[in-house]
């Protein structure tokens, strides 16, 4: 197999044929979101650009655009390209993240104006999204019936985390994350269990066949953030705080994303 054949069968059929993910785009990715957070992070830092929690609030629009952009694709509002599905339309709404960070800090410096006006024209750009939404509502066809199972998922897994944060401190001191990833696996074990949605990611494929319920989203995301933020909390502790912070930051965004893309596409009527 050449090298055009190995990339056309493992990155472009998977997205041509919406095939979901395969072991060697999967490391591929994985890799590159490595090399990306290293390389970004040292672009904040060397704009003097502090990740703290107003970086997260002016970045919150930014990350919305991602499962917004999404879930108007998988209606039919968007045309389906490869820079309007995952990982292409990831890209594109880093690359305008990225680009709009640096244009405001060149205006602003790393002063105190810099994260309104970069949060601003993030809403700008969700704000020029659901405008197009909202012209093409007939295009849309809301399944209300997604609440119903959605919320009691929801509310259960949640008070699951709830008891724990009250018992492992380190769970409390990153509620937020592993809330987050349980919203993120409701959305697929509802989408899965009840409206005959079905799984991308190799890792849940396979744990759900072992198991034999997409329940086992939870259990593979506890699994896999416990030990992340007991790395990030405890062997990095005293470290670079902003490195953590940042490594925390897309964390979030890596459950946060996909949970709405799912939650959208189900409420929106996509398959």
């Amino acid at each position: 197999m050449g090298l055009y054949e190995f990339f056309y069968e493992y990155f472009v059929l998977p997205i041509k044929d919406n095939e979901g993910y395969n072991p060697v785009n999967t490391i591929t990715y994985a890799i590159i979101l490595g090399i990306a957070v290293i390389l970004l992070y040292k672009m904040l830092k060397r704009m003097g650009i502090r990740v703290d929690e107003r970086f997260f609030k002016a970045l919150i629009p930014y990350i919305i655009l991602g499962p917004l952009m999404r879930s108007m694709t998988d209606v039919g509002i968007l045309r389906r390209t490869y820079l309007t599905v995952s990982p292409g339309g990831y890209f594109v709404i880093a690359a305008f993240a990225i680009a709009s960070l640096y244009a405001v800090w060149r205006h602003t410096g790393p002063d105190e104006k810099l994260y309104p006006i970069y949060r601003d024209f993030g809403w700008v750009l969700v704000g020029g999204l659901l405008f197009i939404l909202i012209i093409n509502l007939d295009k849309v066809h809301f399944n209300w019936a997604v609440l119903k199972y959605f919320i009691p998922a929801l509310l259960v897994a949640e008070a699951f985390i709830w008891v724990l944060t009250r018992k492992f401190k380190l769970i409390k001191d990153n509620g937020l994350l592993f809330y987050t990833h349980f919203y993120d696996a409701t959305t697929t074990f509802v989408g899965i269990q009840f409206f005959g949605f079905w799984e991308q990611h190799v890792l849940a494929r396979w744990l759900m066949g072992l198991l034999g319920t997409p329940a086992a989203m939870y259990l593979e995301k506890f699994v896999i953030l416990l030990p992340v933020v007991w790395i990030l909390d405890r062997l990095m502790e005293g470290e670079d705080e902003d490195l953590i912070n940042f490594v925390k930051l897309t964390v979030f965004i890596l459950g946060f994303g996909p949970g709405t893309r799912n939650f959208l596409i189900m409420l929106m009527g996509g398959g």
